[in-house]
């Protein structure tokens, strides 16, 4: 039975995404748990966004955040944690789309494993939201030294408990990467991540994604071995393989 303690708080960082938003916000009211806030933060839209968030403030759960100016994904959902009031805290990007009982799922198992930090398996959708097949499936455990060759952690599967640990710790970076990069940080202090080897959401990729483009992706990764992980160069070409060699088996 759900009580107050047990509110989740869901942040979505919104930008120009009113092609897709209704669904994504349509995806949060078909939860089989409906025991959440979902707090959509406004970066600063040009488009019309922020009229089809204001369709669904009749829902009291749905929250409207406006940032005074654009900063970038990792602000908006650092805004979000602010005044997220719930226990557990997941995270959705605007274009992305849960199963109807992702959320039901992954609180029983964070509460059955005690778990600080959980995520989920996924697949990729077309720009219509349509699965296309490719599966992502996810370890049950993961360490940091074994994140760092294995970016699996997709931000729209990410769920925290803020009682087993520190909101501060979840704020993201302002920088490329902002999501992995949080993860790394999180878990480099021996928090380790929690995988539901099942499928419960879906990613939308459009040829505007910046994880579309491989290129950019791998160089991103390379820099925060070196810049902000501070891995030495030998170590950081040791996780780099492993990345590689993860990236490509789930593409496969």
């Amino acid at each position: 039975m759900a009580n107050k303690s047990n509110l989740v708080s869901i942040v979505v960082p919104v930008y120009n995404a009113g092609t897709f938003l209704e669904d994504t916000i349509q995806t949060v009211q078909a939860q089989t748990y409906s025991h959440w806030e979902l707090l959509l933060v406004d970066d600063g839209s040009s488009d019309n966004s922020v009229a089809i968030i204001e369709k669904f403030l009749n829902d009291e759960r749905i929250k409207l955040i406006k940032m005074e100016r654009n900063g970038g994904a990792a602000l908006a959902r650092n805004r979000g944690v602010d005044v997220a009031s719930g226990r557990f805290l997941a995270y959705l990007d605007a274009d992305d789309i849960w199963k109807k009982d992702k959320l039901e799922k992954q609180i029983a198992f964070m509460q059955e494993n005690e778990s600080a930090f959980s995520f989920t398996g996924y697949e990729f959708a077309d720009a219509n939201g349509t699965p296309n097949g490719k599966k992502v499936f996810v370890p049950t455990k993961m360490s940091y030294r074994e994140a760092l060759k294995n970016t699996t952690i997709w931000t729209s599967t990410v769920m925290f408990d803020l009682v087993r640990i520190d909101r501060e710790l979840v704020k993201m970076p302002d920088i490329k990467s902002e999501d992995t990069a949080t993860w790394w940080n999180i878990m480099r202090r021996g928090i380790d991540a929690y995988g539901i080897n099942e499928i419960l959401s879906y990613y939308r990729r459009t040829s505007g994604t910046l994880s579309s483009n491989k290129l950019v992706a791998i160089q991103r990764i390379w820099v925060l071995y070196r810049r902000h992980q501070k891995l030495n160069f030998f170590y950081a070409l040791y996780c780099f393989c492993g990345y590689a060699v993860n990236a490509t088996l789930r593409r496969v």
